[in-house]
This record gives structure tokens, C-alpha cells and sequence, in this order.
């Protein structure tokens, strides 16, 4: 039997503010390690290095503006590379893999460096699985609260460099000795300041258009606060004297020098925050791109089952027990980063060049020439990192034949037919079904998670009282929170199912039944919006099951439906 395919429909409602804030919780921590990774490396003449990374940030900000704009349904590496070749793509979304699982490790890791804890490493394990546990239940409030710790954390940084001012001009700067070979390794160490400057290109799908102006005003903001402070604060950081140590807590110590101590207790507690958003993000990034790739076919179909809560859980649990493994074996903050630059570094220079070689896109010659100059560049460092650390190549490659193993595996798996009451009901899209409200109107829409007869025959009952004969009936197939899906999708064999059995049980009764399928982390909102784009009059829903606790965690789909609802819509729960 063919399969069912449907087009995903997302709504475009992330604003710049949003996005800029979303992609400073990933860009922004750089600074937090950045700069005692810098010293560390190269002492006093750290701000030199600084400085360059600064520019380098700039001409990566500045492709990835670009890259928004030529990809308004997705930029990231695993769907812009996919243009060229798929092979390509899947290698590049197992470089984000290596990234997101190093991500995690390292910035819970020196989070609990900053909250000064004895065992920092202990902390960091017992908090990623606290953080894997939570996400079990799919929360979807984080979004928020990673805004708000952002603009804290952003706002500490440039209170600090306020007072850091006055001393700017005072500063005794070392440049670096030695030639181009014995400075550029101590380059490529601090590349990873470009950390998290791929997810603003993952978000170009869910933002509100022109995704061009929207995308380059969410980025602007962001590359100026995070290349000037680095650099500013990284001469700043050559101006305490007798200076060693503080590799992992460096913003904390111009803090206490600059400020005093209560503030350097301000910075540990706003940059510990943010790096332990950074390390759930993460969690949820790694969690969405093996949900996609098997939603694709590219993993098997196991990795994009998900548990009751509409988390993928054997996604979750890679996702949340790998970076733990990498506490266990490493725990050294520069070590660590040569982990976490080979994954980005690699996945950056993949989208870059692959988008300046592609002549099939509509380009100025000046942006190819800029996209070509980031992809050498990237190339180049990715190169180094091979060559000189080969822990971080053993550790990519180990991700990335694992990745391809797992690809292999899913082709030769069978895809899973749909049942035979499959071959009964045709599933419509809310765009679909509206192209239809001329042959079946109705003004009551029926939300459905499962087969529920008393929930179906108020809904008959209801739609009888009306005097008409058609009803909408909506299934929401989860998703996790995650602003890149596929473009399209096959309704599981869950939704098919239950819209069928639904539409039977409708038809017994003498009404026509339009079955609707949605896909999406937001249960509620998406209701609502279907309720609109109908033009319905009534939506009726069962009453939830799930505890306190999980509403809290997750969400109540009910009281987000009802907020989400126009005032003229009725809800109707029924228990």
C-alpha cells in the first residue's frame, strides 16, 4: 500500500525578540568559557586571539544572514545540505550530534564551576539526568524561562563591562611571539566561541515573515553583544593582576576584581543558569534531530517512538546518557572543548561551503564570496583539530560511523505498513480540510488523543441540535519542542486509527466526519488555530488525565486551548 505523506504546516509566529533571545542562550554562554580558555592558552596576549575571534564571529554572523534568507523553511545544515546531497546532510547532522552532546556535558559542567561547588563534575552528572527526567515529560514552558535568564545574563555582562571601562586604557597588552604555525592552534582552542550560532538557522521555519528581516534582526543584536564583549572584557580580564586560574569561572573573577565580590556572586548565579538552559537545550536539540532523521528514514523507526508524553524516549535516554559518559571520561573544561569545536566547527563549515558551491541559489557575488571565505576558513580549523587533538577525532568519528551504522540499519528495516483500516479514511491537513468547507461545513470541531465514545456521541448529539450533518475531527500526532520538522510527514499508525474509528462510529450515527491531522509540541494552540482557520463554533475536547504535576511540566492542553480560543468559540469538555 502507498504510504500517506503530508505536508507538515507550522506556524510562523517566532518574532526577532524571541529568536535573538533563544539564540543568546546558545551563543551567549561562549563568553562564560571562552575567556579563561583564552588565557589559559595564551596568557597575556589573549586578547589578541580575542580579537580575531571577534572578527571570525563577525563573518559567521553575517553568512548565517545570509543562509536565513536563502532558506526561509529550514537553514540548518541537515536541511540546507540536503539540496545537495543527503549523504552530506546526514553527516552534518551527526557533526550536531557530537556538538549538542558536548554541549551538554560542558555547560552543565561549568555551571557548577561557577556555582563554586566542591566536585563540580558529580553536580553536572546528577543534573543532566535531573534535566533528562524532567524532559521525560516533554516540558514546554522552557522556552520562557530561557528568555528571561538570557536577558539577566546579558544584562550582568554589560554591567560588568561598564565598570570594566575606566581600566581599558590602562592595560598592558602582550601581543602573541612566534609565527603563524605556533599561533594558530591557540586560535582554532578558542573557536568554539562560534558555539550555537547553527540554531538561529534552525528556527527560520517557525519565524514570522519576511524570514529574512526577521532573522537578520534576531542575529545583529546578538553578534554585537557577543563579539564586542568578548573581546572588551578579554582585554579587561589582562588588567587584574597576578592573574592564574579560572579557566572555567573567568566572568566570575573580573567580577569580584572589578565590582566586588557580590557581584561576582551575581555573575555565577545568572552565567550558572544560562549554562544550565544552554545544557536542556541541548538535551532538546539532540533529542529533535534523531526524531527528524527518523521521521525521515535516515534512523530507525525506534528513535522517533515516542512515550506518553510525547517525548521520543529512546532519543531522550541517548540523549541524556551520552553526555553523562563524557563526564565519566572527561572532565577538563579545555579538553573538553576540542570536543565540542570539532562537531560545530565541522557542521558550520559543511553549511557554508556547501551553500557558496551551490550555484543553483539566487546569490550576490559578494555574499558567495563571504560564504566561500567562512567555509575555507572553518575547513582549515577543522583540519587542525583532527590532526592535533585525536581524542576529538576519535570521538566524531565514533558519532559519526555509529550515525551512518544506524542509517544503514534503517534502510534495510522495512518501512512499517499501515493498518488496513488505513485503506478506509483519507486524513486531510487543517488546509486541506478547508478547501472542502464547501461540500462539508460544519461549526463543531472534535479534538481527539484517543477513541472516546462519550466524547463522540455528545459531539453527535450536539451537531444534531444544530441541525447539521458534518463534523470536524482533529488528531494531534506530538512532537518534541523543536522549531525544525520535516516538510513532510506520514501520519502514524496511532492517528490513522483512531481518526478512523472516530469517523466510523460518526457515520453509524449519520453524520459526516472530516478527519483532521495536526503534528506539533503545542496540543492546545494548535486546536485553537484549527478551530479558526474552520471557522468552527464550538470545539469540544475530554476532560485530561494527566496530574498536577505533569500539567505543570508539560502543560494543560485545556487551559491553553480555552486561552487560545476567539470568545465567539464554545468549548465543550466533557468528562
Amino acid at each position: 500500500m502507498a504510504l500517506m505523506i503530508k505536508r507538515v504546516e507550522r506556524p510562523r509566529e517566532l518574532k526577532w525578540y524571541h529568536a535573538g533571545a533563544m539564540l543568546y542562550g546558545d551563543w551567549g554562554t561562549s563568553k562564560a568559557y571562552v575567556l579563561g580558555i583564552a588565557f589559559a592558552l595564551a596568557g597575556h596576549a589573549s586578547w589578541f586571539f580575542l580579537g580575531l575571534m571577534s572578527l571570525f564571529m563577525v563573518l559567521v554572523g553575517i553568512c548565517y544572514t545570509i543562509i536565513c534568507r536563502i532558506y526561509p523553511d529550514g537553514g540548518g545544515v541537515y536541511s540546507s545540505v540536503k539540496h545537495r546531497s543527503q549523504t552530506l546532510a546526514v553527516i552534518g547532522a551527526l557533526l550536531l550530534v557530537a556538538d549538542y552532546v558536548v554541549t551538554v556535558s560542558l555547560s552543565v559542567l561549568d555551571a557548577f564551576h561557577y556555582f563554586n561547588v566542591p566536585y563540580p563534575e558529580l553536580w553536572a552528572i546528577g543534573a543532566i539526568l535531573a534535566i533528562g527526567a524532567i524532559n521525560w515529560v516533554g516540558p514546554s514552558k522552557g522556552g520562557t524561562v530561557a528568555a528571561v535568564i538570557a536577558v539577566f545574563a546579558s544584562l550582568t555582562a554589560l554591567i560588568l563591562f561598564a565598570f570594566t571601562v575606566p581600566s581599558l586604557s590602562h592595560v598592558h597588552l602582550t601581543m602573541p611571539v612566534g609565527g603563524f604555525i605556533k599561533n594558530w592552534p591557540v586560535f582554532v582552542g578558542i573557536v568554539l566561541a562560534l558555539s550555537g550560532v547553527e540554531a538561529i538557522a534552525n528556527m527560520t521555519g517557525v519565524m514570522v515573515e519576511p524570514v529574512a528581516k526577521t532573522s537578520r534582526r534576531a542575529i545583529m543584536p546578538v553578534l554585537i553583544e557577543v563579539s564586542l564583549l568578548t573581546f572588551l572584557l578579554g582585554i579587561a580580564m589582562n588588567a587584574i593582576p597576578g592573574l592564574t586560574g579560572h579557566t572555567e569561572d573567568m566572568l566570575r573573577a573580573l567580577g569580584i576584581y572589578y565590582i566586588g565580590p557580590w557581584f561576582g556572586q551575581i555573575i555565577s548565579i545568572a552565567f550558572g543558569f544560562l549554562l544550565l538552559s544552554a545544557g536542556n537545550t541541548a538535551i532538546s536539540d539532540l533529542v529533535s534531530i534523531q526524531f527528524v532523521m527518523a521521521k525521515d528514514r535516515e534512523l530507525p523507526p525506534i528513535f522517533s517512538k515516542l512515550n506518553r508524553f510525547g517525548m521520543p524516549w529512546l532519543a531522550l535516554i541517548i540523549a541524556t546518557l551520552v553526555p553523562v559518559f563524557v563526564l565519566v571520561v572527561e572532565k577538563d573544561i579545555v579538553h573538553l572543548a576540542a570536543l565540542y569545536a570539532i562537531g560545530v566547527v565541522g557542521a558550520i563549515a559543511l553549511n557554508l561551503s556547501t551553500c557558496a558551491t551551490n550555484f543553483g541559489l539566487r546569490l550576490k557575488l559578494w555574499e558567495r564570496v563571504l560564504l566561500a571565505a567562512g567555509g575555507i576558513i572553518t575547513l582549515f580549523i577543522e583540519v587542525t583539530i583532527a590532526i592535533q587533538k585525536q581524542n576529538a577525532l576519535f570521538f566524531v568519528l565514533t558519532i559519526v560511523g555509529a550515525g551512518l551504522a544506524l542509517r544503514y540499519a534503517a534502510k534495510m528495516i522495512a518501512p512499517v505498513t499501515m493498518p488496513e483500516l488505513a485503506s478506509t479514511v483519507n486524513v486531510l491537513t487543517v488546509a486541506e480540510a478547508k478547501e472542502l468547507t464547501g461540500l462539508y461545513k460544519s461549526s463543531a470541531l472534535v479534538a481527539l488523543k484517543s477513541f472516546n465514545l462519550v466524547l463522540l456521541e455528545e459531539a453527535a448529539l450536539h451537531v444534531k441540535a444544530m441541525g447539521e450533518n458534518s463534523v470536524y475531527l482533529s488528531y494531534v500526532e506530538e512532537t518534541p519542542p523543536s522549531p525544525e520538522l520535516p516538510t513532510e510527514m506520514e501520519p502514524s499508525r496511532e492517528s490513522v486509527e483512531v481518526l478512523a474509528q472516530a469517523q466510523e462510529e460518526m457515520e453509524k450515527r449519520g453524520i459526516t466526519a472530516v478527519p483532521i491531522w495536526m503534528v506539533g509540541d503545542n496540543p492546545g494552540r494548535l486546536i485553537a488555530r484549527a478551530a479558526q482557520d474552520l471557522d468552527v463554533k464550538a470545539v469540544a475536547i475530554g476532560s485530561t488525565k494527566r496530574s498536577a504535576l505533569i500539567n505543570l511540566l508539560r502543560g494543560d492542553v485545556l487551559r491553553t486551548l480555552a486561552h487560545n480560543l476567539r470568545k465567539d468559540c464554545h468549548l465543550l469538555i466533557v468528562g
